[in-house]
């Protein structure tokens, strides 16, 4: 593993807010710059299986196994897409179970961080698409980050919703006593809609949002259905139709993801 892995865990506390179709597109754009990337699913709902057309993994070949308690294997990552810059660790339900199991483990919040200390991958970036909801297996990505990314949703309940997730990042790296803490690479506008009124104005409001924050504020990602199609094909829309324009929407994101990598 280079000392300059780069680890982003992508979070946010409500779902359908895009959080595995930026994992899977960002994934993507870094892999054509010759990027490696480790995809890690961590949500008991494995959409990364949906999004990378994989049947569901077994107990033995999931991520669940790797945080086992006395697991001694290699991490089963599996290549996806025909293209061997991008490998795929699987998630299985009983991430739900393993949840429970680490709230009573000795340094549970810090497994996935000690079992990649223990067990390094040779990724240049890793990808942790999280679940949804705030708790154990969140604190793991924040625990195990370098980096987080934050995508919002241009509705009400989102945007209210990203100063309480950016007071639970804060209170959940002093109480693990993350040194340094993982700082917000970025707020990723996702699903816009630039027909729909509300989407124009809560996106108007955004960089206010952003500044008072102090965090940095990404294109927005366009809402289109292509991105349903290619994930019914198990293929991000860059490959599905390369020519589409919100498959380009990621490009300004990786080029910053690059660059902390120090492969720019």
């Amino acid at each position: 593993m280079s000392e300059q892995q780069i680890r982003i865990a992508i979070l946010a506390n409500a779902g359908g807010v895009g959080k595995t179709t930026l994992a899977v597109h960002l994934a993507y754009e870094l892999a054509k710059h010759k990027v490696s990337v480790g995809l890690i699913d961590l949500d008991p709902q494995r959409a990364l299986d949906v999004f990378c057309g994989l049947p569901p993994a077994s107990y033995e070949q999931s991520v669940v196994s790797v945080l086992a308690k006395d697991y001694k294997g290699a991490w089963p990552f599996i290549s996806v897409w025909d293209n061997d810059k991008i490998e795929v660790c699987q998630g299985h339900p009983a991430m739900s179970q393993l949840a429970d199991e680490l709230v009573i483990r000795r340094r549970g919040e810090y497994a996935l961080s000690d079992k990649l200390k223990s067990i390094p991958t040779g990724h240049d970036v890793l990808i942790l698409d999280c679940p949804a909801t705030l708790g154990k297996i969140c604190e793991n990505a924040v625990a195990a980050s370098s980096h987080i990314l934050v995508p919002i949703q241009l509705e009400m309940k989102s945007i209210s919703g990203v100063a309480d997730l950016v007071q639970w990042l804060l209170g959940t790296a002093e109480e693990l006593q993350l040194d340094p803490a993982p700082p917000i690479l970025g707020l990723v506008p996702s699903l816009y809609d630039k027909s729909r009124s509300i989407h124009r104005q809560y996106l108007e409001q955004l960089p206010e949002v952003a500044q008072q924050l102090q965090i940095e504020l990404y294109p927005e990602i366009r809402d289109s259905a292509e991105f349903k199609n290619s994930s019914a094909l198990g293929i991000p829309l860059q490959k599905h139709r390369p020519k589409h324009k919100a498959a380009q929407d990621f490009k300004d994101l990786a080029k910053d993801v690059i660059a902390l990598s120090g492969r720019a």
